[in-house]
C-alpha cells in the first residue's frame, strides 16, 4: 500500500476553481457523496432512514443558480454543470471546507432542493483557497 502524509491520498493539487469543477474524477466521488448528503437529509426530515439520488437536471440548476457557470468552459452540457456541482461539493468536504452535518443541515432546512444544492455551492465557493 501506497505511503501519505495526509487523510486522502488521491487528491490532485487544483490551481483553481475551473480545474475542480472540471475535475471528472472528483464528479465520480461526489455523485456518491452528494446522494449520501441528501438522503441524510430526507431521513432527518421524515424521521426514518431513506434514500434518495440528486438527479443531474437539479445539480445542472444548482449550479447556474449559484453563478458559477461563468467558471466553466462554454460548450457543455447538463451532463457535465451536474458533474461540476458534484466535484465542487465533495472537494469541499475532502478539504474540510463543508462537513457532512453542515451539508446536511442546508439541505434540510430548504424546501426546494435546487435552492438548498446552490446554498451549499456558494458556501464551498466562498471557503475555497487556492
Amino acid at each position: 500500500m501506497k505511503k501519505c502524509n495526509k487523510t486522502f491520498c488521491f487528491l490532485k493539487t487544483h490551481r483553481n476553481l475551473t480545474e475542480v469543477l472540471t475535475d471528472h474524477e472528483l464528479a465520480s466521488l461526489g455523485d456518491a457523496f452528494i446522494n449520501l448528503v441528501y438522503s441524510l437529509a430526507l431521513s432527518n426530515k421524515k424521521g426514518q432512514p431513506s434514500g434518495a439520488k440528486v438527479k443531474g437536471n437539479v445539480l445542472a440548476e444548482a449550479i447556474k443558480k449559484a453563478g458559477l457557470r461563468k467558471h466553466m468552459p462554454s460548450r457543455i452540457t447538463r451532463h457535465m454543470l451536474a458533474d461540476a456541482a458534484e466535484a465542487l461539493v465533495v472537494y469541499g468536504w475532502l478539504h474540510r471546507y463543508i462537513t457532512l452535518e453542515e451539508s446536511t443541515e442546508t439541505l434540510e432546512k430548504t424546501e426546494d432542493l435546487v435552492e438548498g444544492l446552490s446554498q451549499l455551492l456558494h458556501t464551498v465557493r466562498d471557503r475555497i483557497k487556492f
